[in-house]
């Protein structure tokens, strides 16, 4: 009997370190960005390929997986541009969303990989702070990495297209009103932000179709749906 329950025990532990080694595996999420559109043509961008390590950053990658998987990010604007330094978005273009997700912390990860050129962390305002917010860094910022700034993914193709989102405003854009008014603020204020049309796993990633469906015709509280045309 003890025997059977060692051995079952074993065994229990065998399959649950298993899952635990499955579910660490990298996967990647592509971002079908647009970088800028104009009137009558078609959108510029580009889709941009991130690797992500649980292994990293567990929680970190856990939660980004879950905003992905739950459509947040769609529409959501590049808020947050400085050259040669970071590109910061993740605030849902949608009010009612955001104001959901503005107090959902996660706690801190150790830091286990540095902040290089390309790397993607999450935004904190201080210690266990993270909710929905998470940067690419533009160039090598080992600074961050003693601020307690996690990476846990990279960008592994694509980073020409984060290059070259558009930076014009800087950092002018106003978390608080995007919290507040989510993209109605944004369209009206900063109408040339690059932003996100779509985040998912890449397997479950549709091929890009060039053509925009976020309505331009009436703002609301929400992230709305625009259109080229």
């Amino acid at each position: 009997m003890k025997v059977t329950s060692l051995v079952a025990l074993a065994l229990l532990g065998t399959l649950c370190s298993a899952g635990i080694a499955a579910a660490a595996e990298p996967y990647v999420v592509e971002l079908d960005v647009v970088l800028s559109k104009n009137k009558g043509k078609k959108p510029k961008g580009g889709v941009v390929k991130i690797e992500i390590h649980p292994d990293w950053a567990p929680v970190g990658a856990a939660r980004f997986k879950e905003i992905v998987e739950l459509g947040i990010w769609d529409w959501g604007r590049f808020f947050r541009v400085v050259p040669d330094f970071i590109v910061q978005w993740g605030i849902p273009g949608d009010a009612s969303v955001a104001k959901e997700w503005k107090n959902k912390r996660i706690p801190d990860d150790p830091v286990v990989e540095t902040n290089a050129r390309g790397s993607i962390t999450f935004a904190t305002s201080g210690a266990n702070s993270r909710t929905s917010q998470v940067f690419i860094n533009f160039k090598d910022n080992a600074s961050l990495d003693k601020q307690g700034f996690a990476p846990f993914g990279r960008v592994i193709e694509g980073m020409d297209i984060v290059d070259q989102i558009y930076a014009g405003y800087g950092g002018d854009p106003d978390q608080g009103k995007i919290q507040e008014k989510g993209n109605q603020y944004l369209r009206k204020e900063f109408p040339k932000l690059s932003y996100i049309r779509q985040a998912k796993v890449a397997s479950l990633l549709p091929s890009m179709t060039g053509e925009d469906t976020e309505g331009e015709g009436e703002d609301s509280e929400g992230g709305g749906e625009e259109k080229d045309e």
